[in-house]
């Protein structure tokens, strides 16, 4: 089925926009709950600051900026996740644009990452990974227009977003070092002058109160990181099955992306011109995070969570269009466009499928109900005076009471239980 080429932008804003509203509402009917990483950065955001025991502090910035407009509203922290998904589309529209006179091609770039179920069904739960991914696109956006034009506009938004991206998750370090080599090559090669090192200006003003928090809370976030793939509990057989399990899940989580793109082409053959900036451009922001990634886990022997690894593939579409772009046949858009469609309405049936069916999952959690139960433990309590203003205890159980309560009272982490405290700290012990 062939598509209009004039009508291109037209269909692409069209998906944007329904899959913007799907991907809100679903989980908004069939979840009575929001996810555990919503709910943890819903906690961070009622008592901000410039990062956290876990993560650095983005992802809390977005949610209370949305907190403060909508309230306790679930359907809104879905639509903050869409909203990250959708510029993170929007962009590598734009940016396939400087690589495909065709936009067709620029359509397709984004339709196959329908493919990749970091981009569907895991979106619904807003967390630091679907945080990273506008701010992970946008800095490949600037790297380009950076590199094409030279301009110093261009090179300080670089760093701006690059900046926001480590604010996001300090994985974006693996795009980084693919950014850090591209630059090095093309200004040895005199592509580019020294003027792209302005870019770390604007990196590090955005960076710098939280490296100054990193300093006076003992790099808490940094050991946690670690702590998360397992370092020092290493044998030999870890660097080699870490690496290989970390691959094969890879080779796995892309089959859907390759099933689409085969109905494109029957054949995969094409030279590689490494004197192509396209070309090289692409595989820095793609195949280098992406080596990294496995390099580390292979030396270190570390575990790499399938989850660490959503930025990584937002550019793959227009990595594998721009290298196979010769083989691709438009003749055969009906069957890709049948295959986009199966993969675009089956992930949403999918995620209300499991949804409802399974009952023990965390967004199957009564956390208005255990709210109204805590309001009405703290009202009885005599000796309690002043309104609700804290409250203590780990991220799932006390940021739900801190969400759903209308004092939004803030929150304050403890391990064990849980406390419900006035103004000045005097607290109960609720659970």
């Amino acid at each position: 089925m062939a598509i209009n080429k004039n009508k291109i932008t037209n269909f692409f804003y069209i998906f944007l926009t329904v899959h913007l509203i799907i991907w809100t509402l679903i989980p908004t009917l069939t979840n009575n709950n929001l996810p555990l990483d919503t709910i943890e950065a819903l906690a961070w955001g009622s008592n901000l600051d410039w990062g956290f025991n876990k993560h650095p502090p983005m992802s809390a910035f977005l949610v209370e900026i949305f907190y403060q407009i909508f309230g306790a509203q679930d359907w809104a922290y879905y639509f903050l996740s869409q909203i990250c998904v959708i510029i993170s589309f929007f962009v590598v529209f734009k940016l396939s644009e400087e690589f495909f006179e065709n936009k067709v091609y620029c359509l397709l770039s984004v339709l196959l990452l329908e493919g990749i179920y970091f981009y569907n069904f895991t979106t619904p739960e807003f967390n630091v990974n679907v945080c990273l991914m506008p701010f992970w696109s946008l800095t490949a956006l600037y790297l380009w227009k950076g590199f094409r034009d030279n301009k110093i506009i261009d090179w300080l938004l670089l760093g701006l977003f690059a900046g926001f991206g480590f604010l996001s998750k300090y994985l974006f370090i693996y795009l980084g070092l693919g950014i850090d080599i591209f630059l090095i090559y093309m200004i040895y090669k005199k592509k580019i002058d020294f003027k792209c090192l302005v870019s770390i200006i604007s990196f590090l003003i955005v960076l710098l109160p939280h490296l100054n928090w990193l300093t006076e809370n003992n790099y808490i976030t940094i050991t946690y990181g670690l702590d998360r793939t397992g370092t020092g509990d290493q044998n030999f057989l870890d660097h080699i099955i870490h690496p290989l399990v970390f691959l094969g899940k890879q080779i796995g989580i892309l089959i859907p992306f390759f099933l689409m793109f085969l109905f494109l082409s029957n054949k995969l053959k094409s030279k590689f011109n490494f004197k192509d900036n396209k070309l090289l451009f692409l595989l820095a922001i793609n195949i280098v995070p992406i080596a990294t990634v496995f390099l580390t886990s292979m030396f270190m022997g570390v575990k790499i969570r399938t989850m660490w690894m959503t930025p990584f593939y937002l550019f793959f579409g227009v990595l594998v269009i721009y290298i196979f772009q010769s083989q691709i046949n438009l003749n055969k858009l009906k069957g890709f466009t049948t295959a986009f469609l199966i993969l675009f309405i089956f992930s949403p049936f999918a995620y209300a499928y499991v949804s409802i069916t399974e009952t023990d999952k965390r967004t199957d959690y009564f956390g208005k109900e255990e709210a109204k139960k805590a309001r009405e433990f703290y009202g009885n309590q005599i000796e309690v005076i002043g309104d609700l203003s804290f409250v203590k205890g780990n991220e799932w159980l006390a940021g739900n009471l801190s969400y759903h309560l209308d004092e939004r009272p803030k929150w304050i982490y403890n391990s064990s239980n849980i406390f419900l405290c006035n103004k000045n700290l005097e607290c109960i012990k609720y659970k």
